[in-house]
């Protein structure tokens, strides 16, 4: 298991770095547009940011805003999936609506969010909060439908009720999937907040700072946000996956045997 992922790891570095030459060499063979900096300036740019005080307060910002609506969508969404999953008719109530608003794309409601919190970090906050509550919501309600009935109704016959059922058996049993919903969710998180703060850059982010360097003709620190971008939102799907192996092996343990 090791040995393949050290291979897997191997792979991935040989297909970055080939990436990289192939995009220095377009650059400096004038195959992409002139206004396009070299990948290499790109990199050496990149590699200066986390020594810039304002571009540190700008990814604080951005980090600040996706773990807040992060936090809410979790806080709100788990009960609430909870909630349908265990009554029925509220589940089958509110399925349209759910159904009429999870397709709706988050980008589109920027204007609604600037205009209803004229402050940037409560429109990211809100957005961030509206995308994530949806996979989280989805894969409760999935993981409450994957509840073994059998010990539901053995400790509804210890005299049980129906909130006790919830706590101790059909939320330890869903645990997994909402798991995996909030992975969902993670990975979403910085789109969200940076597309708010490309269109609304009053609240500083990453965004902001693209947005400033833009306007100053600055393409290579442009594209060296976009990098660190790339990096935290890897380093957060790679941290959140790690610990979700490590609490829920069990789970893949069962889904495996079950395989």
């Amino acid at each position: 298991m090791t040995g393949g992922r050290l291979e897997r790891g191997i792979l991935g570095a040989v297909g970055v770095i080939g990436f990289l030459a192939v995009a220095e060499l377009a650059g400096r063979t004038g195959l992409v547009p002139d206004v396009m900096p070299y990948m290499s300036d790109v990199l050496v740019t990149a590699a200066r940011l986390p020594a810039d005080e304002q571009f540190r307060a700008d990814v604080l910002a951005t980090l600040a805003a996706c773990l807040n609506g992060l936090a809410i969508a979790v806080a709100v969404a788990v009960p609430a999936g909870l909630l349908f999953g265990s009554v029925p008719f509220l589940e089958r109530s509110t399925r349209p609506l759910v159904e009429f608003l999870r397709p709706i794309p988050s980008v589109s409601l920027i204007p609604v969010a600037v205009f209803v919190f004229p402050a940037s970090h409560d429109a990211k906050t809100a957005l961030v909060f509206y995308t994530c509550s949806w996979p989280v919501l989805i894969n409760t309600l999935y993981g409450l439908s994957d509840v073994d009935p059998l010990a539901k109704d053995t400790l509804r016959s210890f005299g049980f009720g129906p909130l006790a059922v919830v706590l101790r058996v059909s939320l330890p049993s869903a645990a997994p999937f909402i798991a995996t919903g909030v992975r969902i969710a993670v990975s979403v998180t910085l789109i969200v907040a940076v597309s708010v703060e490309l269109l609304a850059p009053g609240g500083g982010g990453i965004g902001a700072f693209q947005s400033l360097a833009g306007s100053a003709n600055r393409a290579d620190r442009v594209f060296a946000a976009v990098v660190w971008a790339g990096l935290i939102g890897l380093a957060a799907n790679l941290l959140f996956t790690a610990a979700e192996r490590r609490v829920f092996r069990w789970h893949q343990a069962r889904t495996g045997e079950a395989a």
